[in-house]
């Protein structure tokens, strides 16, 4: 829920940012994702309240200078989107997903966990971290694109081929037939962000799906070789995955070509 969270906040925040959409359209968006959101430490000056609702603290953000939002999508040797403190990267790389709040001269971490408050309440908890301004090495949306072609081929070629779906769980099949449906509903970005952005978008949050079923495959009946090549294309496929949404939503602010 804090990844689908992230990619919402990063997404919704910069069309907000943009003129695109209005402040409440925006934490409406943020809050259908992954319930209600708060803030600690949002002001990150020590002069703004220790803990405030996500509509709130975004608009004290933009008072204090906030101009873009960062998704961060990292994990273990891996600190996609993320440039430190090394205090800011174990949290954000423990959670698995960060947003970094950009200033002209500083950089806010926000670090997402899940809120659960009583029986009833599911929600989020932001943490507002140390960050450093520097930008993060991270692809650009036309070699991430590229880059989630090749993933995909090779991945599907480790699976299965697309139209042979014999002996393979439903759910597989039907996530990899969805992969050919251009019209599939599936839009993890906001207004304002380019054709293209949004095309990737989609793409990996299906591709994200095939991920997460193939690991629940049954290993039995593979040899030791297909479990390797397996394996590796799914962890590649993965990296190509966590790379095109970062691309995708840090593209709000790129030129128009």
């Amino acid at each position: 829920m804090s990844k689908d969270a992230a990619t919402a906040l990063a997404a919704w925040g910069n069309a907000w940012l943009t003129g695109h959409v209005g402040l409440d359209e925006a934490v409406d968006a943020v809050e259908k994702t992954a319930g209600p959101q708060i803030l600690r430490g949002a002001s990150s000056n020590g002069h703004g309240p220790a803990e405030a609702p996500l509509r709130g603290a975004l608009g004290d953000l933009r008072v204090a200078g906030m101009t873009a939002l960062r998704l961060a999508l990292p994990e273990p040797g891996d600190p996609l989107g993320l440039t430190g403190p090394a205090a800011f990267n174990r949290a954000a790389i423990d959670a698995g997903t960060a947003v970094v709040a950009v200033f002209g001269d500083r950089a806010v971490g926000l670090v997402p966990a899940d809120d659960l408050r009583g029986s009833s309440y599911v929600g989020i908890c932001w943490t507002a971290c140390e960050a450093a301004r520097a930008e993060p090495d991270v692809p650009s949306l036309a070699d991430a694109d590229r880059q989630l072609a090749l993933a995909m081929r090779d991945a599907t070629e480790a699976l299965l081929t697309v139209d042979d779906f014999a002996g393979v769980p439903p759910e597989i099949a039907d996530a990899l037939a969805a992969l050919r449906d251009p019209d599939r509903g599936d839009h993890p970005l906001a207004p304002g962000y380019p054709p293209r952005a949004h095309r990737v978008a989609a793409l990996a949050v299906r591709l994200s799906l095939v991920v997460d079923l193939a690991r629940r495959m049954d290993d039995r009946g593979l040899g030791a070789d297909q479990m390797r090549r397996r394996g590796e294309a799914l962890r590649l496929l993965d990296r190509a995955v966590r790379r095109a949404l970062v691309a995708a939503c840090n593209s709000a602010f790129d030129p128009v070509p």
